[in-house]
């Protein structure tokens, strides 16, 4: 048995991540015409979570083949994040508004409105996972 790992199984969704991030922080930073520091973290374009999942599902597709039982699971993985990352975080950003509304009158701390992501944002991260698998995969 080979007990090697695949490296690009690691180094894919962290150079996703990466990439992401430093787009958006770069998207972000250009929009605000300052360096946002502020904005990292929820929501933004592209969606780290749909970079990050993408580019698994992307490697092992690219490595495996469609044929494979781990496509399947990944596959399966990249969906409940695409949909918590657009619908049930942008809930939470409703709720955290209401809540934010309801606390005016209270030196209570605003709580942060912006979590989800645009359908937009989830395919600019599908796009940068897809690419990015597919270069790991090319150098690997």
């Amino acid at each position: 048995m080979d007990v090697t790992m695949d490296l690009s199984y690691i180094v894919t969704p962290f150079f996703a991540w990466l990439i992401a991030g430093s787009s958006k922080f770069l998207i972000n930073s250009f929009k605000a015409k300052q360096f946002a520091f502020g904005l990292i973290g929820y929501g933004g374009m592209p969606s780290n979570h749909s970079a990050i999942v993408s580019s698994m599902v992307a490697l092992i597709a690219f490595k495996e083949g469609f044929e494979h039982p781990a496509l399947g699971v990944a596959i399966t993985l990249a969906f409940i994040v695409l949909i918590d990352a657009n619908s049930l975080r942008n809930q939470v950003g409703q709720q955290a508004k209401a809540i934010n509304l309801l606390n005016q009158d209270k030196e209570i701390p605003d709580l942060r409105e912006r979590m989800g992501h645009s359908k937009l944002e989830l395919l600019g991260g599908i796009v940068v996972g897809i690419v990015t698998a597919y270069l790991v995969h090319l150098v690997f």
